[in-house]
């Protein structure tokens, strides 16, 4: 039986935060999850932990420094009893339970934040709870195994399914999640290396890769459009590739470089629902070799001056 100051390195006047700091600091050092291979560390993360337990709980630190209880939480006798009728001792009746039967202290607070919130549950290992005690860790599972999927641009604004073969050689079909972009995470429970406590996960980090002619724009798709002087001037129907199919695009007579244009839905998947849109900015391409067209300025006198509003 470990005197439960001496398990935490504390002494007995200890206050209620050194001894909560105390084992802050053990379970960070011995928590299973940090020492899937070394079964010492978890034998002593259960003794902190038991310790903790005691000293905790305000009326179990003071039964055991008046000896009623030693440092597994168990009554000491004769001194924990008190003397029956008629000579003898009785045990006392000890409540170790806490808030119901066969629990213990809440330590959920202690490790809020010392493994990114995770309880006794799950992959984190579980302690089993009754008079004041708690069991070895279960076994690990197996390590995380971390992937990077680059991803067409295209098809991340489409959502297209994406292929990836996992370490086993096993090959699985991704749906990527609406809003994904470069960095987006996705957890792929039980793919990751095999453990006696079940597999871990994988963890697929996504890259999208850039584009030669769509660029992204938060949930909307841009694109530089060359158009003809002739459309530009008279207008009319033109195709234009989007990131999934071509669609028809209606140029207005007398478009200028510059304008913008709005393909609804035709950009990326909104997390919350809907879908971005394709910005067409048009580009009017003047050909530098067209001598019909050189005839035709040379007798031309276009009407105002294009530059008058900035001032020249």
């Amino acid at each position: 039986m470990a005197d439960p100051y001496s398990t935490l390195g504390v002494a007995r006047g200890a206050s209620e935060a050194d001894i909560k700091k105390a084992y802050r600091k053990l379970a960070k050092e011995l928590h299973p999850d940090r020492n899937k291979d070394n079964p010492k560390a978890a034998e002593r993360f259960s003794q902190v932990t038991n310790a903790y337990d005691l000293l905790n709980d305000k009326d179990k630190r003071a039964r055991f420094d008046r000896g009623e209880i030693d440092g597994d939480g168990n009554p000491t006798m004769p001194f924990g009893g008190a003397r029956a009728p008629g000579g003898g001792f009785r045990a006392q009746n000890f409540d170790f339970g806490g808030e119901g039967a066969g629990g213990g202290p809440d330590v959920s607070d202690i490790f809020e934040g010392l493994f990114g919130g995770r309880g006794f549950g799950g992959g984190g290992g579980g302690f089993s709870g009754g008079f004041g005690r708690r069991g070895a860790a279960p076994p690990p599972r197996g390590g995380n195994v971390a992937y990077r999927l680059r991803v067409p641009l295209t098809d991340a604004a489409a959502l297209a399914p994406q292929r990836i073969t996992l370490a086993d050689g096993k090959t699985i079909d991704l749906k990527l999640p609406a809003g994904v972009e470069d960095g987006t995470q996705m957890r792929l429970s039980g793919k990751g290396d095999a453990g006696p406590g079940g597999a871990g996960d994988a963890i697929v980090t996504i890259e999208v890769e850039p584009h030669r002619f769509f660029t992204r724009d938060g949930d909307d798709v841009r694109l530089d459009l060359p158009i003809t002087l002739k459309e530009a001037v008279e207008g009319g129907a033109v195709k234009v590739p989007t990131v999934e199919k071509p669609v028809m695009l209606t140029v207005p007579a007398g478009s200028t470089s510059g304008r913008t244009l709005r393909i609804k839905g035709r950009g990326f998947h909104k997390k919350g629902g809907g879908r971005g849109d394709q910005l067409v900015t048009l580009i009017v391409d003047v050909p530098a070799d067209d001598a019909a067209l050189a005839a035709f300025v040379a007798g031309w006198t276009p009407a105002g001056n294009p530059r008058s509003a900035l001032g020249v």
